[in-house]
């Protein structure tokens, strides 16, 4: 217990949190956009739409937004589970949520040819869960043996 409350106190959990947020926003907004049949507003790059309509923002009928969505917000979950299985799952989420950006960028750049500001910034979050969530875990292990 000790080695939860020593941890819960430092930078790493309200660090994730607070990326999660931002993510979910980033998702909400992207879901919503599909929902509601609305243009995405795209400032910076002018390919969002583009992406947007591509047949690589669903994966088996769901949209990819959907997908970071429920992402996101179970990793934040994922920060209520105490202990070594909550660190796990925090970092198994991340690096899987990276990993599949990773994927999307690729095709963002190669294969439709368009980039979305907001996928990026999914990107980039995601990447940044997968490092902290990483982090943590490794520190958790070090800390504890």
């Amino acid at each position: 217990m000790r080695a939860l409350s020593r941890e819960s106190s430092g930078w790493l959990m309200p660090a994730i949190a607070i990326l999660c947020v931002l993510g979910i926003g980033v998702a909400g907004y992207l879901t919503y956009v599909h929902y509601a049949g609305i243009k995405v507003l795209c400032i910076a790059s002018g390919g969002c739409e583009t992406v947007q309509s591509s047949s690589y923002a669903k994966v088996v009928g769901i949209p990819v937004a959907v997908l970071g969505l429920i992402g996101y917000i179970t990793i934040l979950a994922s920060l209520a589970v105490p202990g070594e299985n909550g660190r796990m799952l925090t970092c198994a989420v991340g690096v899987l949520g990276c990993a599949f950006s990773l994927y999307l960028t690729y095709r963002e750049l190669f294969t439709i040819k368009a980039i979305c500001q907001w996928c990026v910034a999914s990107a980039v979050l995601m990447t940044l869960l997968a490092i902290l969530s990483t982090v943590r875990m490794l520190r958790a292990d070090y800390s504890s043996g």
